[in-house]
């Protein structure tokens, strides 16, 4: 196997499959002599012989049951099993890990790095708060304040914007899904930890068609992708030739243990647990599945080029796909205070967010310490071209909290 999936067995799979198949033709067979012997009971009037064959046929129940209660744990390992093996692989994707990854195309020149990096920005210019976020919640989450905030929401809009112009249909997504929907999409982390669970809980049986009404447990977890419920709206249902492509665009919050090593990369807003992505999913005919890649490509391109990013595409060898993907092509920015190239997005499909605002500080930052907003993103920035030091919170009215006094005590607050 030429993916980094230790776990998968194709042997073991198949043991499972031949076994499956045997003990289901044991019970078809034993159905079917069953069968036979109730037709012979409704015909023979001698009490005696109908009675050893109703005790045939009991036997015989017996023994399916027998035999389906083995089925069930086969069936189980069997699926646990399949889950692991990863989809096929486009031919033309090396084979391999990181160092024969093939390098596309690179767009703008990478600027000379920098100590100067978007934590240390982001706190000058009031625009990022981890050390709150860290009492609040815990490591690896932050605020985003005052221009920050806005330059979130404007990134969210305006590639929403493109892509509905584009002929996407756009949709906010829920952030919680159940299990059997990560299953069917064949995301399995590779580490374990790429999502985190949230919760279970009890939940109606909605199934009109069904004569058990009991309520069933789920397991829900927090969404690692937006890709998950843009699939599972079209689960269980056949599409005609003729209702596709279907294109989609959603937004919505991404959930990641992201338990990674210890250094450079789990600085800032690099990897953090929870961050918002805007996703494009579309559903084709295989024979043209090609034609739909390369437009996401193209599409994420333009949206880099239109924000003015000195970036990269790499088409990411075997070792580098997750088990789902048949391949990617990742984007990857340049960022100055990091010293090195950082992904942003991938096709697959989506646009990483706070990745893209590490993008726009350490790239977009001028000699006097102020940032300059891209024009695309202006619209929606409250006016602002470009982001000034501590000017932000004053000119949207939001004190910051250095500067926010405690009132003092009236009697009334004793």
């Amino acid at each position: 196997m030429n993916r980094n999936l230790k776990d998968a067995n194709i042997s073991l799979v198949n043991i499972h499959y031949t076994k499956f198949c045997e003990m289901t033709s044991q019970i078809n067979s034993l159905r079917n002599k069953r069968n036979e012997i109730t037709k012979q009971i409704r015909s023979i009037k001698d009490k005696e012989e109908k009675n050893k064959l109703v005790e045939q046929a009991r036997e015989i129940k017996e023994a399916i049951q027998n035999i389906e209660s083995r089925l069930g744990k086969v069936e189980e390992e069997m699926l646990i099993e399949g889950l692991k093996i990863p989809n096929d692989t486009h031919e033309e994707v090396r084979v391999g890990g990181e160092e024969v990854t093939r390098i596309i195309k690179t767009v703008g020149t990478p600027l000379l790095a920098t100590e100067i990096d978007h934590m240390t920005i982001g706190k000058e210019l009031d625009l990022i708060d981890f050390e709150t976020a860290s009492i609040v919640t815990g490591t690896s989450w932050y605020y985003l304040r005052n221009a920050g905030a806005l330059l979130e929401l404007a990134l969210i809009q305006y590639a929403m914007e493109k892509l509905v112009n584009k002929g996407y249909l756009p949709i906010i997504t829920p952030d919680v899904i159940r299990t059997e929907f990560s299953n069917a999409c064949g995301f399995q982390p590779r580490d374990d930890e790429s999502s985190q669970k949230s919760s279970s809980f009890k939940q109606s049986n909605l199934d009109e068609n069904s004569n058990n009404n009991n309520n069933i447990l789920y397991q829900n977890l927090l969404s690692a992708t937006a890709e998950i419920p843009l699939a599972g709206i079209y689960s269980n249902k056949i599409l005609t030739d003729s209702q596709l492509p279907i294109r989609m665009v959603g937004y919505g919050k991404c959930f990641r243990a992201e338990a990674g090593s210890r250094g450079q990369d789990t600085k800032g807003l690099y990897r953090v647990h929870q961050f918002s992505k805007v996703e494009m999913f579309c559903l084709t005919k295989s024979h043209e599945s090609d034609n739909m890649f390369n437009e996401i490509v193209g599409l994420q391109e333009e949206i880099f080029n239109d924000l003015g990013l000195c970036f990269r595409i790499l088409d990411m060898p075997t070792y580098e796909l997750g088990a789902n993907a048949y391949r990617k092509f990742d984007m990857e920015a340049w960022m100055p205070g990091r010293g090195k190239w950082g992904e942003i997005s991938s096709a697959s499909n989506s646009i990483a967010v706070p990745r893209m605002i590490i993008s726009i500080l350490e790239n977009f930052q001028r000699g006097d310490g102020k940032i300059v907003i891209p024009k695309v993103l202006r619209k929606w920035m409250n006016g602002m071209e470009i982001i000034e030091q501590k000017v932000s919170s004053i000119s949207l009215g939001v004190p910051s909290p250095s500067t926010t006094k405690t009132p003092p005590k009236t009697k009334t607050d004793e």
